[in-house]
């Protein structure tokens, strides 16, 4: 595989953040509770994750390796206090919604872990396409719990929308299920760690069909028997 294949197949399926590292499960399971909160957190981690892998990669060669690890917390900070500005000042009900959470994303795993594994040892484009692909994979985790739990809690999907996506976005809410009371335990975290774990042992149990269909087994060529004459 080239490079951007092999970043895509290991994002979106063999090595997804959300799947198999079990990286950044605070906001995985605490904000997904709407469709509309994974969501807005997806794109805030989107956003840091870009940023801060390309502000890596054009000054890797001027980090010193000792302090490395701190400039890159720093670097993340600072995306996440413009986030934090540009959720505040135009998407302020999702910035409630996702409250400490959204700070907290300064700490999450999955970021600094591509900028010190990829973005401090790669070129920008390469770094900023990891950026983007490892985002993908994490926010479709997101977005899938988020449905989920959505659909079966409130029997609803896109409740809240308006709040991400101005008004012109309440014709995107959808009721499939008329609940007269919630169903409070899957809204809970709880209710997050059953859910996921069944999404968990769904792609296990596709991992090798999904595999053999991406990645086709590489044939061995058998080594010829080598042929001895028989001498008289």
């Amino acid at each position: 595989m080239n490079t951007y294949a092999e970043l895509t197949w290991q994002a979106l399926w063999k090595n997804n953040p959300g799947l198999v590292q079990l990286l950044g499960l605070c906001p995985l399971l605490a904000v997904t509770s709407t469709l509309t909160n994974a969501l807005g957190m997806s794109l805030a981690t989107m956003i840091v994750m870009i940023g801060s892998n390309a502000t890596v990669s054009l000054i890797r060669n001027f980090i010193p390796k000792e302090i490395r690890i701190p400039i890159f917390v720093m670097i993340i900070a600072g995306f996440v206090t413009c986030v934090q500005l540009l959720f505040n000042a135009y998407a302020f009900g999702v910035y409630q919604s996702l409250g400490i959470f959204l700070p907290l994303i300064v700490t999450n795993c999955i970021i600094i872990g591509r900028a010190e594994a990829y973005a401090s040892k790669n070129a920008l484009l390469p770094s900023i396409y990891d950026g983007f692909i490892m985002a993908v994979g994490f926010s479709l985790v997101l977005i899938l719990l988020g449905g989920v739990r959505e659909l079966i809690g409130q029997g609803t999907l896109f409740d809240g929308a308006p709040l991400l996506l101005g008004e012109w976005s309440s014709v995107l809410r959808v009721e499939l299920v008329n609940f007269d009371e919630s169903f409070l335990f899957i809204m809970l975290p709880p209710g997050a760690f059953v859910a996921l774990g069944f999404i968990l042992a769904i792609k296990n149990s596709l991992d090798s069909k999904v595999e053999a269909i991406i990645v086709p087994p590489v044939e061995v060529e058998k080594p010829q028997r080598a042929r001895v004459s028989k001498v008289q």
